[in-house]
């Protein structure tokens, strides 16, 4: 008997419009924080792209200008706000999702991930059974959240990670911290440049720096 073919992945990033995001690096002048943002989720979506199993990464962001750099990186893109109902927004970008590539599972991944590195999410990716999530590195959020469409109900918000587990949500042990450091306070960002960070976030933290 031929075995069935390996699970394939389509890795949804929303993005908050780079100029409004990561309002709690406030230590940072507004160009310099816009500039980070913009750099975490471009490098978040290459790292999913060279990801075996992942066939599509679809961006979901209602910023035009920044939907163009994100094409350009090679991401599919479909316009929606993220700040007013994530969840709702994830809901819907799942189901378009599965409509554009109908046999890969869907999974939602946070924007801020800088020095997400392939080799960590494959693996994380190899390890989801139904709806599955990892949790962040302070140990209440999530940063992946994956589930087929008809069980796709993400949680993300304050104390995510109780509320995946309390829906039913498996939790994956993510085998690397690249993974698990999303970048929300200024400790964050020290943490993901000493595990080393993507070519854009590299780039705007010289800019600034420099």
């Amino acid at each position: 008997m031929t075995p069935p073919p390996p699970p394939s992945f389509v890795v949804i990033v929303p993005v908050k419009p780079p100029a409004r995001g990561k309002s709690r690096l406030d230590a940072f002048p507004p160009d310099q924080r816009r500039d980070l943002a913009a750099a975490f989720a471009r490098d978040t979506v290459a790292a999913a792209r060279r990801t075996p199993g992942v066939e599509a990464v679809l961006g979901v962001t209602d910023d035009f200008r920044f939907a163009a750099d994100l094409r350009a990186d090679g991401c599919a893109v479909i316009p929606d706000g993220v700040s007013e109902d994530l969840n709702a927004t994830l809901r819907q970008a799942a189901a378009e999702a599965v409509r554009r590539w109908p046999h890969a599972l869907p999974v939602a991944l946070c924007a801020d991930l800088p020095s997400l590195r392939s080799d960590d999410l494959a693996a994380a990716l190899r390890e989801v059974s139904g709806p599955s999530f990892v949790r962040d590195a302070a140990g209440t959020g999530t940063t992946m959240y994956a589930a087929p469409l008809p069980l796709f109900d993400p949680a993300f918000g304050p104390g995510s990670a109780v509320a995946h587990a309390a829906g039913g949500a498996r939790e994956v042990v993510a085998p690397s911290p690249t993974l698990r450091v999303d970048v929300d306070e200024p400790h964050d960002l020290e943490v993901v440049l000493g595990l080393g960070v993507g070519t854009h976030t590299a780039r705007a933290w010289e800019l600034h720096t420099h």
